[in-house]
This record gives structure tokens, sequence and C-alpha cells, in this order.
């Protein structure tokens, strides 16, 4: 016989529907005995009503106002029972003071979405519409528990052996040339797990994967020529509820298993994966935005308000902020993190635009910011990897001054952009370059911030693809319909441009502009800290100079799988360079033995055209890397004329051998002098063997 205890057992019914006072925590929808725990918080709010649905209903079929017996402290709870949770959705309407000058704005004629919502339906296939270009409203659904995860849990990999790809789950494989058979999902993603693990990388980092609208501030494109779309979708509507329109089951409701079934293949598969998650503002935009859920619920609560409560302050760029150190949304996002580490196995996140998640509620950066102390001491995120965007909209940029506890690292932007300068040919950079290098301690001390605070990149989802860094000389974002406003002005980008007799030499560019690929590789590969490579740089992918491309669900921004086979060269040589990155621990922070072998020679050393003497004045340094048994040596050569750099001398029984290079290797050769010829504007790697005795060429 079945036991029931006393709490199972509805109190009270109203219109047929059997209730019972619910539990105030968790918040959100939760299954208990019979029915669904409804829990949700508003400290101003003065009534509010359940809307339950049925399935793609407009009307609902109840409303059931939250008793008062119902309501502990500032919480609206209750348990409704009997409730077919494949079949409904529910809302919550709020009602209360709406008066702008005191921040609140109530309206009970809206129904607003669950904050902790792990489903929400209405955007459920990419980009569809109603009858009638009719966009179907929002609505929460109750979130089942019964995956099988067959054993998976996070892999836990350090984080100074992360290869890290950056990449958009839709972008990633909608281009008809990808092959897939659900272009643009996670199921697709899935199916491309071989092709990543060819490449050699070990951790993908996916662009926002929470609910968002991509019809948010959509457009026509200029022209005439389809619509701009929120497709990168740093603007999330629900925090715990994976986006429907990036599953191939979203219309089925199943994209909670469908992301599930990807992270454990990934896992599977040795790869982990990091979220980049958006919790510095939300889709409800300004004061003219629309009401979706937090507005509605306690909008002095979970934004901040300018002075006149009647405005928001705009540290994101994008109409609100989120009201981040409020112990109630600080909870919020602790919960949300929690939840995507534990029912989710994400193995990471980073946070974009970071430094907003440090500001008090009047917008004041804070010294000691509560959530990110709370963030990096949480027990749940204990083996979390947290990466900070370290600046904001508002002005603040925090990169290498970020707060950390020893736990966060960095985008590293400065990397990025003095190595996209050094590339070019810019003077007076080697030595930040040689820091770099060597892990960023002139911005990170180890003591402090550990052995892997940087994050390196050169190129990301947000500027230039690598290829097009070295096409254009400037944005090329009319596509965006902003007159070529958008986008930043600041890329240290260059087009290579070869000319021959007074003509352009399309061949010699072309040379140039893949040798110039292969020298940023190079120097990413190769520099302590971890490295992030962004999709489709490792097969010359372009988005035609468009370095803002966050409304472009079109060709522009989708990855186009035939130039992998048109460029098949710089993959491969990508793929040694991974290969050696893996193989050799000399080329990671964090390197056991401290600062020399047990030969004398440095970890990490820097040379110039004589071995042991750099030349900071120049465009040239050469860099050696060692530990016990290691040794590699990459000569970088960013002139416009050709160098001869004197090789580092080995033990007695190693040689040096050509591994790699940016020209033909027959052009940038080893001497017999103990020096190697660095061709202009070119790297050479190498590593230092066993010669083979005359036994072992017997």
């Amino acid at each position: 016989m079945e036991l029931l205890t006393i709490d199972s057992y509805p109190t009270k019914t109203y219109e047929g529907l059997r209730l019972r006072p619910g539990h105030p925590l968790p918040f959100g929808a939760s299954v208990v005995h019979g029915g669904v725990n409804f829990s949700v918080y508003s400290r101003a709010a003065t009534s509010c009503k359940l809307a339950l649905f049925h399935r793609n209903d407009a009307e609902p079929f109840a409303m059931i106002p939250f008793f008062d017996e119902f309501c502990i402290g500032d919480v609206f709870a209750m348990i409704v029972y009997d409730i077919d949770i494949e079949n409904v959705e529910y809302g919550y309407i709020m009602d209360g003071p709406n008066d702008a000058r005191t921040g609140h704005r109530f309206d009970r004629t809206k129904v607003l979405l669950d904050p902790y919502a792990k489903i929400i339906v209405g955007r459920d296939t990419w980009s569809e519409t109603q009858e009638g270009g009719q966009l179907r409203p929002y609505r929460s659904r109750v979130a089942p528990d019964d995956f099988d995860w067959q054993g998976d849990r996070p892999l836990e990999t350090d984080i100074n052996e992360l290869i890290i790809y950056e990449t958009h789950v839709r972008g990633f494989t909608r281009h008809a040339s990808s092959g897939s058979k659900y272009p643009g999902t996670f199921t697709a993603l899935r199916e491309k797990i071989p092709y990543l693990l060819e490449l050699g990388v070990n951790c993908v980092e996916l662009m926002p994967v929470f609910e968002y609208d991509e019809f948010e501030n959509w457009r026509t494109a200029p022209g005439g020529n389809g619509k701009l779309l929120n497709y990168w979708g740093y603007s999330t509507v629900g925090f715990f509820a994976p986006k429907a329109g990036l599953a191939a089951s979203g219309r089925y409701g199943m994209q909670m298993d469908e992301l599930k079934t990807l992270v454990r293949a990934l896992h599977k598969n040795g790869l982990e994966i990091i979220l980049d998650v958006v919790f510095n503002h939300t889709a409800e935009g300004n004061e003219n935005g629309p009401y979706l859920s937090f507005r509605g619920i306690d909008n002095n609560v979970y934004y901040m308000l300018a002075p006149n409560k009647e405005h928001y302050y705009n540290f994101s760029g994008c109409g609100n902020t989120l009201n981040c150190n409020h112990p109630i949304v600080r909870n919020m996002i602790l919960d949300c993190l929690r939840y995507w580490a534990a029912e989710y196995h994400i193995d990471g996140f980073r946070f974009d635009l970071a430094s907003i998640l440090g500001r008090n509620q009047d917008g004041a950066p804070m010294t000691n910011p509560p959530l990110l102390e709370e963030l990096a001491y949480d027990a749940v995120l204990g083996k979390c990897k947290l990466i900070a965007e370290a600046w904001d909209a508002g002005g603040m940029y925090q990169v290498g001054s970020f707060p950390s506890w020893g736990r966060w690292a960095e985008w590293n932007g400065r990397y990025r952009d003095d190595i996209r300068r050094f590339l070019k040919g810019d003077p007076g950079l080697v030595w930040p370059v040689s820091q770099y290098i060597a892990g960023s301690p002139h911005m990170y001390d180890p003591a402090v911030r550990g052995n892997c605070a940087s994050i390196n990149f050169i190129t990301c989802h947000d500027g230039f693809t690598l290829w097009d860094l070295y096409a254009y000389n400037s944005k090329q974002n009319m596509a965006n319909g902003e007159e070529n406003n958008d986008g930043s002005n600041d890329n240290h980008s260059w087009d290579c441009r070869c000319e021959k007799n007074g003509a352009y030499d399309e061949g010699a560019t072309l040379h140039l502009r893949k040798r110039m690929i292969k020298n940023a590789f190079a120097f990413l590969l190769l520099s302590r800290g971890a490295p992030m490579l962004l999709a489709g740089d490792e097969f010359c992918n372009t988005q035609y100079g468009n370095n803002n491309a966050y409304c472009q669900d079109n060709e522009i921004s989708w990855l186009d799988w035939k130039m992998l086979r048109q460029n098949r060269d710089i993959f491969e040589y990508v793929k040694r360079l991974i290969r050696l990155r893996r193989e050799c621990a000399c080329l990671k922070s964090g390197t056991p033995g401290g600062d020399r072998t047990s030969l004398g020679y440095s970890r990490i050393s820097f040379h110039g055209e004589r071995a042991w003497q750099a030349d900071y004045s120049g465009h040239t340094l050469g860099v050696l890397y060692c530990c016990d048994e290691e040794y590699v040596y990459a000569g970088f050569n960013m002139h416009w004329e050709d160098h001869r750099m004197e090789l580092p001398q080995l033990p007695w029984n190693r040689r040096w051998r050509v591994y790699e290079s940016s020209w033909d290797e027959s052009e940038n050769g080893m001497e017999k002098s103990g020096g190697v010829l660095v061709k202009n504007r070119a790297a050479v790697i190498l590593r230092g063997e066993l010669q083979k005795t005359g036994a072992d060429q017997e």
C-alpha cells in the first residue's frame, strides 16, 4: 500500500482544481508528489495569480489566485494537483503599484514568465511565426527530470590543458555545405564531434544558448533582402531554459534532452563545454521595452534604476542593467549556474560584460563584489571554469585587475590588441609580446591569479574573423542597416595587398594572407595561458568584412564548410600546432619543476638574432621553451625583410629540427652554422630531437 505524508493532501479547491499551500523554496515550478509546486518571489506585488494554459492555447483554462495562506513572507507558493506537465503551460499575473516615479511597473493585464522556468515555449522553431506573421506569446512549462546521463559527469580538465573552440550553435552547421541532417541545432553540432577531434581541440565554448528572442528588434535588411534578427542571442529571456529554436526537437518540447545529449556526447569524447552566459541585462530593454518577466514581477529588485526611478541604468549598452548584487538577484544567478552545472553537467561559464557583476545597486564599482566572491567560493561550482569578459559598456575595463580570489580567468583583450599590432609590423611591441607568450605575468601575478588567468585569443565572435583581419583594412558593416556606424573601428587589421610593377598581385597577396594567418595561430598556440580559437578560422572562414554580425542569420555568419576543402593547408597547419601543444608540457602554464630545468635552462627564455640576446626594439623574437627532455624554439619575424636567427645550443645528444613553418619549410630552413633563416613576416617552429646513435641507425 502506498504511504502518503500529510502534506501531500490538498486543503483547498478552486474551480475544480485541488490545491494546498506550497513550499517557498525552491523558486520556480517543481514536481512534487501528486502535483506541481509553484513558487515566485515579489516584494512589492499586492497579489498574484497563476495562469494555466493547455498547450498552444491562447487563453488560460484556469486563473488561480494565491490565497493569503499561500503567501510566506514575500513568496507566493502553492501546490496544484493533477497537472499533466506534458500538456500544460503557465505564467504569473502580478498586481501592484504602477508608478514609474517609484520604480514600480506592475501590470495586471500581462502574463509573465517564471524567472526560474526550466522550459520556455513561444519560439519553438527558429524564426517561425504564426499565421499572419504573428508571434506566439512566451509561456513557461514544467520540466521533467527523466534524462539518463549513463554515468556522465563534468570532465574537470585542468584549465592549463584547455584548447577552447568558440562557436555559435546555429552558425556552425546552418550552411548547406555542413551536410547536417538537422542544420543549425544541438544535434547537428553533435554530428561534428569527429571534426573537432580531428582538429584536436578539447573544449567547446557556445555562444548564448539560454532562451532568447531572435525577433527582438528585427527589421528588414537593406535592399529588402531578408530579415535582420537577434542572431547572436546576447539578450536573455530566461536564464534557466535552453533555447528551443536551437534544437531540432524544440517543436516537441525536447530541447532539454537534446542539449543534454550533446553534453553527454562531448564528454564521452573528452570535450568540455563552456557556456557564454549573459547576466548583465535582459531582453526587456529600457522603459519602452516589453513586459516578459522581471519588469512585471518586481522592477525595483531586478534592475538598476536611475535616481529618478523612471529610467534604467544602461551599463550593458542594451537598455537595462540587471541588479546583480541585490541579494535576490544574486541568489537567482547562483541558483542558475548551480542548476546548469548540476543538471546539465556544464564544465564552465564565460560571463559576458562581467564587470557589471561587480557594480553596486546604484551602479558604482565595488572593491569586493559579493556576487563574484560567492561564485569563486561556491561549493557546487567548485570545479567549474569561471571566465570573465572583464569590461562593460559603462566604461569599466578590468583586464588584468578583475577580482579573482584565485578562481577567475579573463578574456585577455590586451593580448588580442597587442598581438594583432605586432603581427602586422607595428614597432615597440617585442617586450609586451614576450610577456603575453609567457602567460602575461606582467598582468597576472601567478602567486595571486594562479597559473592560467589569461584566456588568449586573437579573434572571437565579436570582430573580424582571422581571414578578414588580413583581407580588409576597415569594417564592412553596411549589411547591418546602421550605415556602417556599428562595430569597432579599432581592429588593427591589414588587407595585405601586394603589388608587382604597379599592378595588384593576387598570388602574392593570397600567400601573404595565409602566412599571416599561420603566424597568428603560431602565436596563439605557443602562448602560455588557455588559447581560444574562433570556429572557422582554421579554414579561412570569412564574414566578408563584417565585424559585428550580431544580426546576420545568413551566409555572412554561417560557416561555409567548402572552405575547409579549399584551405586544407591551413587546417593541417593548425592541427599540427595543436598536436604540438598537447604533447609538450613546456608550452603550457603551470609547468612543474620551478623556473629552471635540471640542466639549468630557463623554462622560457627570449632571444633575438643572437641567441640569449632579445632585441626589444625590433620586429623579431625567438622563444625557447624547456622542460626536462623537451625543447621547443619559435622564431617570429614580423619584419618585412628576412632575418637569420641564431639558435640556442641544445644538450649534446639533441639537435634542432624544423617542425612547422608559415613559409615552405624548404625556404625557412636550418643552417649548418646553427641558425635558421626566418623569412619576412613568418614564423618557424623547431623541436629539439634526440640524435640517433650508431646503434640506433643500425
